[in-house]
């Protein structure tokens, strides 16, 4: 089934317009394909291709959680979840805010935050999968990341919002 509204979109793409796809360098927005950006309201409807005539797929209620966007159609874009889940949104439902969600193994795993991007830095506090923060910076190895009553450095290949080896000033 997924496939068909796959192939559906990208026929009505075809005749509608050009979708800039990940690894495409010109886009819609002139920014690059694929980015992590994060979502602006607390109500955000996804919906199976880029038109206010596709269903909605589904809700998002969760302000500032990162997605990916991956194709670029006029003012809409098909992002990704850390679920892997992709739909259509309308770009004023996005925010250029860099955000990022603690994504580990396990649900009982905890992800150390450290004082300084050190994994021999104190440990100031032991983050749970989905805790979400905001992205001050990051090495390329560690990022920092600020949120409800934390502060601190985690590594950065246990956060879903930023890229490996991703530099952010």
């Amino acid at each position: 089934m997924t496939s068909l509204i796959q192939a559906a979109v990208a026929a009505s793409l075809t005749v509608c317009g050009t979708v800039t796809h990940a690894g495409n360098d010109a886009a819609a927005s002139g920014l690059p394909v694929p980015r992590f950006v994060s979502l602006k309201a607390d109500r955000v409807t996804v919906r199976g291709g880029p038109d206010k005539d596709h269903d909605i797929a589904w809700i998002y209620t969760r302000v500032g959680w990162p997605v990916e966007i991956t194709a670029e159609f006029d003012n809409w874009r098909r992002i990704r979840d850390s679920d892997g889940s992709e739909g259509w949104v309308y770009h004023s439902l996005l925010s250029g805010k860099r955000m990022a969600a603690v994504q580990l193994k396990s649900k009982a795993d905890l992800a150390p935050l450290h004082a300084k991007p050190d994994a021999n830095s104190a440990v100031t506090a032991q983050l749970q999968g989905g805790v979400l923060g905001a992205v001050k910076h990051c090495t390329g190895t560690w990022c920092q990341l600020t949120g409800d009553g934390f502060d601190g450095f985690i590594e950065q290949n246990d956060l879903w919002g930023v890229y490996p080896d991703e530099k952010i000033e």
